[in-house]
């Protein structure tokens, strides 16, 4: 039986010194390791905040302010196309048309052109032609039959400009076959550029297309503006090269990450500095609305390139001291929360581990170092009582009905972990809530200003232009609609106006006495039946119009009189999800289309139809906006400061022609500056960072101590006074293999020894005294 004891003592001792996985060593190991690398990176980083001259959020800006240009490039160019693909295939599902009746009837719908012509195509004959004269010498008719024989190209004049010419084929029966060019320039429609910024669209050598936003030489008077001129055309240039290179690149490796939102290639470029103003770029390749599908406009290879002089900030935002001072704080603070746990948790810990290896081994002489407070005291306390026990001598926990002795420490593991979690939060807390708060001091660059302003204003122009094509669409048709023409070949035109262009939700042909005769797409929502409301038998005062001021959707429709039809009208529906889709746009926060009462109609993120602008000052930004300035009401821009943070606030009036003119649209946009690569919120943004780091590292350090290490001790701590008090039937068994397992380890090798000395003991005492005497002490 002693033998068998002696072997299982043997193994537990041996176990007790593999080597310990886990135990009290890492967590605070990797808890000095985390706050000496957040020291290092606070001392490092904050200085880094305002090192850029010129903020980063200037950069973005422009990047975003070439893919608007982009954006609206493409969208010309494909709408211009389908335009004359749609014309040219509703004559030829007419009657023979005459070539001039052709051009005649384009140039009065659309004014997108600078120049048509209709030639023969067997002959080479030019049947008609409009405007500008269209290079009709660089189509090369005998290739039209080829594959891509009718895809847009591009032509450069004799004057160094460049047109874009449009081809489509008319064919009637027993005619010969005859080609419709459209000649346009590659100009930005209704870009606003504002002050001081140009732009461009180049090919894909980085040759300049055509360009808007720097004056000719000989429209300055001084030679100081000669100079500024030639610089201006010159950096562009530059620009020019490098975007043209880099629009090659794949979109994913050329974007960085975070500045999503755009589908292609773009980007920002920093150029040279003259007097104090700092050159900088956006550029952006024009990209199709979906990812992976191309359009006419992407097939030219084309990129836009924005370029605006900022003024230089030399000064530096943020001192280096702060960082310096900040990880001083957390070295001194976090050298003394490790030191708390070192000294009250660890030690005395590893203390016990030796002193419970060294009873197991039977050195029974030297009394327990019993640490002062804690789990550790506790179990301490315990472990001399069990020497004591094991020495023979009677503790009093001893016997029946014994009382439970041995002081406990007050203040336990527990506490010392809570003690070493408000010193680190003592250094994350302010971190976290109070230091370099920015709504106060933010500067927010005049760029950032600018550019909200001019952005808002080239898409509220965007909407207006995209309401005023579905009219001439609308148009288009209903001059094509003659007095002969059934119901069933109205409702053939009507569909194939509505599949090639996604803008409309309806499209019918109402008489003048309210009955539909041709419809398609979903239901109308203009009431049937319903007489002409204004004196001119037209369906609506205004050729835009909403038709309802309430509901969960604004209803918006078009109309067009059909000639010769006594008052006949084909009306054209929008889906609301259009309009919003050309108001997703990154980097000016929230959009709203507000009508000429304020009420909402449209935007890029929810809302309620017909309700109020969120906030007042909004409402006070569309009516001051909303005053014309001269001729025409213009855009504006501002800054709000209040209790709810820094705003960003740009609206921009419908300005221009056509038939959306009289709707008194506008546009709102508003951005928090907090969400901005601005110098004081990127100090604020580090600031809070580092404070959530010694956080995180405090909680998941002490976290991890705590369930891997208090809380298996203070199971052991009730068991080893329970061992010390007489239990000796419960059998202890370690949670894991570090030094609270080895302490376990070692209590229940006591309780062994203590239940052998008891069957010692008890033999001893049966037996006859010549027997026992051999058996006793020494």
């Amino acid at each position: 039986m002693a033998a068998s004891s002696a072997k299982r003592r043997h193994k537990v001792r041996r176990r007790a010194d593999m080597s310990l996985l886990g135990g009290i060593r890492p967590p605070i190991a990797v808890l000095s390791a985390l706050l000496l690398s957040l020291a290092g990176i606070t001392a490092l980083g904050f200085g880094r905040a305002g090192e850029e001259s010129v903020p980063k959020a200037v950069m973005t800006s422009q990047q975003h302010f070439a893919e608007d240009g982009a954006v609206a490039m493409r969208a010309s160019i494909d709408e211009s196309a389908a335009d004359l693909a749609r014309t040219a295939g509703l004559f030829n599902a007419g009657d023979p048309a005459q070539p001039d009746a052709v051009v005649d009837k384009i140039g009065s719908v659309y004014q997108k052109w600078v120049g048509t012509a209709v030639v023969e195509i067997s002959s080479g004959k030019m049947l008609a032609a409009r405007g500008e004269n269209v290079p009709v010498a660089a189509i090369d008719t005998a290739k039209l039959s080829e594959k891509d024989g009718l895809s847009p190209r591009m032509v450069r004049l004799a004057n160094g400009e460049t047109r874009l010419l449009s081809l489509q084929l008319l064919s009637w029966k027993g005619q010969p076959q005859q080609l419709l060019i459209a000649s346009s320039s590659l100009r930005f429609p209704g870009i606003s550029l504002g002050k001081f910024r140009s732009i461009a669209v180049i090919d894909s050598t980085g040759r300049i297309l055509s360009s808007d936003g720097i004056p000719e030489s000989e429209q300055v008077v001084t030679e100081y503006q000669r100079t500024g001129i030639e610089r201006s055309k010159k950096q562009l240039s530059a620009f020019a090269k490098v975007a043209a290179k880099r629009a090659k690149e794949h979109p994913l490796k050329a974007n960085d990450p975070g500045e999503g939102g755009y589908l292609g290639v773009s980007g920002s470029l920093r150029g040279d500095t003259s007097q104090g103003d700092r050159a900088i770029a956006g550029y952006a390749a024009l990209t199709g609305p979906e990812p992976g599908k191309g359009t006419v406009a992407t097939s030219l290879g084309l990129t836009v390139v924005a370029m605006v002089d900022v003024a230089e900030d030399p000064t530096r935002v943020t001192d280096p001291l702060f960082g310096l001072l900040a990880a001083g704080a957390l070295l001194l603070i976090g050298a003394l929360a490790v030191g708390v746990l070192l000294g009250t948790v660890q030690r005395p810990l590893l203390r016990l581990f030796l002193e419970s290896r060294r009873l197991t081994r039977d050195d029974l002489t030297r009394p327990v170092s019993v640490p002062r407070f804690g789990e550790a005291a506790r179990i301490g306390q315990a472990l001399e009582r069990l020497r004591r026990q094991l020495l023979g001598e009677r503790t009093d926990a001893e016997g029946a009905g014994g009382p439970k002795s041995g002081r406990r420490g007050r203040i336990g593991a527990r506490a010392l972990l809570a003690v070493s979690g408000i010193l680190l939060l003592v250094w994350s807390a302010p971190m976290l809530l109070l230091l370099n708060r920015a709504d106060a001091t933010a500067v927010v660059p005049e760029q950032i200003i600018n550019d909200q302003r001019e952005r808002t204003d080239t898409l509220s122009d965007r909407v207006r232009r995209s309401l005023n094509e579905g009219h001439a669409d609308l148009v288009s048709v209903a001059g094509l609609l003659g007095e002969r023409t059934s119901p069933e070949d109205m409702t053939k035109v009507l569909d194939r106006t509505r599949s090639d262009h996604s803008r409309y939700r309806s499209l019918y042909v109402r008489t003048g006495d309210g009955k539909i005769v041709a419809q398609s797409g979903e239901s109308p929502r203009l009431p049937e039946d319903k007489k002409s409301e204004n004196k001119d038998g037209h369906p609506f005062a205004d050729p835009i119009t909403v038709l309802n001021d309430s509901g969960t959707e604004p209803v918006i429709a078009s109309y067009a009189e059909l000639p010769g039809r006594d008052g006949s009208t084909v009306i054209g529906e929008f889906r609301i999800d259009f309009i919003n889709s050309l108001l997703k746009r990154p980097g000016l926060g929230e959009i709203r289309v507000v009508d000429a009462e304020r009420r909402v109609l449209g935007g890029n993120t929810g809302y309620l139809a017909f309700e109020k602008l969120p906030s007042a000052r909004l409402t006070e930004l569309a009516a001051g906006t909303s005053q014309k300035t001269g001729i025409s009401a213009r855009a504006g821009g501002i800054v709000y400061r209040d209790g709810g943070g820094v705003q960003v606030a740009g609206a921009a009036p419908f300005v221009g022609g056509g038939a959306a003119k009289s709707l008194n649209w506008m546009v709102v946009s508003w951005q928090p500056a907090a969400g901005l690569a601005i110098p004081e919120y990127s100090l604020q943004n580090r600031t809070v960072l580092a404070g959530l780091l010694g956080i995180t590292a405090a909680a998941a350090c002490l976290g991890w101590l705590h369930i891997i290490v208090v809380r298996p001790l203070r199971e052991v701590a009730k068991q080893a006074e329970a061992l010390a008090d007489g239990d000796r039937r419960t059998v202890l068994y370690p949670r894991h293999h570090d030094e609270v397992g080895a302490i376990s380890r070692s209590l229940e090798l006591l309780r062994q020894q203590v239940l052998e000395q008891r069957k010692r003991d008890g033999a001893g005492a049966t037996a006859p005294a010549a027997v026992r005497a051999p058996a006793g002490r020494n």
